[in-house]
């Protein structure tokens, strides 16, 4: 039986509760949710949305998935919860396993982390507490490129771009990092060393002082939904190499075959140090993320000590139980021909976008699809409109985006893309 929501619930909502990247003065009203099933999210006054946002890029299997459910169940059945510390579980062993067959062969260790942001808390103090450990303690600062997103947590934030990272009022009180210009070239673009040679000249300058340098490998998610060439990802980590500091890759939003290939690493032929993975991981039913590194690093680590962290709920058993069903489906390997569909689709839905005066550029990787505007849309105006034609999509800034479910079938996705072009047209 769906839930019954009324406008006293929606007014306590609004009066009440604070929701993502809102005021709680002049804000537009929340769409009330009852059920969601496959890409369509139900709302209380009977009208549905095809989900164009995966629920922030996590429900990549879409909702309400037989397999997921049926995995929360059974586990619920043996245990909800236990701690992590000094006792371990088969969902997370089993998790482990999985995930160390799915990423690079020099990743070997799994630290199980409570969200994306945790993740890269999490990659940090392993960066940090690595040099320390190495005898190197003045190795304790981040490099990384512009218009990179890495989260809301303070460690995580001050590896944001400090203006479209969305937290410049927290400059004075963040650690102080090393920034890189954004890579310029695109996907397709042919190679030019001259990309990456401020990137170089930093760490030619502070690799004393540089324990890591943190990116996004090949699309660059909140801060522009931006695809520059793994030629640029492949020259950073030989930089790295050459001046011992260490990879951070942020896969949180690429991984699980969001661009095409499982991890986006995969397109560079290369490896991290460390990898940070979330979203997708539980197939957006649960919050639960991870940070794996090398043997090296958490060798040279360990023998210095333990690693400095350690949340109540790390390693959930019902979020490890549901990430291994969804690292399940996976594994059968639909996902792949599902992404290469969903490309072709949104290249050839979203192409009309870019005769549009308003529109700048309109780009597709996998199954993400970016028309970006040459003014910031006023949400305030263009959310109700996309909800009149039957989708949900949330635009940020200068950019309309979809990356929806790879179960989303052609006449869904073609009423999405379409939907992108009237509304778009209309500005």
């Amino acid at each position: 039986m769906k839930p019954l929501i009324s406008s006293d619930d929606l007014r306590f909502d609004a009066e009440h509760i604070w929701h993502p990247y809102t005021s709680m003065r002049n804000h537009y009203p929340q769409l009330p949710v009852v059920s969601a099933d496959g890409v369509m999210l139900n709302l209380a006054d009977g009208r549905e949305l095809i989900d164009g946002m995966s629920s922030w890029w996590s429900t990549i299997h879409g909702y309400n998935h037989a397999h997921l459910n049926a995995a929360l169940v059974q586990q619920t059945a043996n245990m909800s919860h236990v701690m992590f510390g000094g006792l371990t579980h088969k969902p997370a062993i089993e998790l482990a396993r999985r995930l160390l067959r799915m990423v690079p062969d020099n990743l070997q260790q799994v630290f199980f982390a409570d969200s994306g942001s945790v993740a890269v808390e999490v990659a940090i103090k392993m960066a940090i507490q690595y040099w320390h450990a190495a005898g190197r303690p003045g190795k304790h600062r981040l490099l990384t490129i512009r218009n990179g997103y890495h989260g809301d947590t303070f460690g995580a934030m001050a590896t944001c771009d400090p203006v479209n990272g969305m937290h410049e009022m927290f400059t004075d009180v963040l650690p102080q990092h090393l920034f890189a210009p954004a890579p310029e070239c695109g996907y397709e673009s042919a190679w030019d060393e001259s990309d990456i040679i401020q990137l170089k000249e930093l760490l030619e300058r502070h690799h004393e002082e540089i324990a890591a340098l943190i990116m996004e490998p090949v699309v660059q998610g909140a801060g522009g939904m931006r695809f520059y060439s793994p030629h640029y990802v492949r020259r950073a980590r030989e930089l790295c190499d050459q001046y011992d500091v260490l990879l951070i890759l942020d896969e949180i939003a690429t991984g699980f075959g969001r661009t095409g290939t499982l991890f986006a690493c995969e397109q560079a032929g290369i490896a991290p140090d460390i990898l940070c993975l979330g979203k997708a991981l539980t197939g957006g039913y649960m919050t639960m993320a991870a940070t794996l590194c090398s043997q090296q690093v958490s060798d040279v680590i360990s023998e210095q000590g333990v690693f400095m962290h350690g949340p109540t709920f790390m390693a959930n058993p019902l979020a490890c139980a549901v990430a291994n069903a969804s690292l399940q489906i996976l594994e059968t390997g639909e996902w792949h021909e599902q992404v290469q569909r969903i490309e072709l689709e949104l290249q050839a839905g979203l192409s009309a976008c870019r005769e549009l005066l308003v529109v700048e550029d309109v780009r597709v990787m996998g199954a993400i699809g970016v028309v970006e505007l040459k003014q910031p849309v006023d949400m305030a105006s263009i959310q109700p409109q996309f909800v009149e034609q039957g989708v949900w999509v949330r635009p940020f800034g200068k950019l309309v985006y979809v990356m929806p479910p790879y179960i989303i079938s052609s006449a869904q996705l073609k009423t999405l893309t379409t939907a992108i072009f009237e509304v778009v047209s209309s500005l």
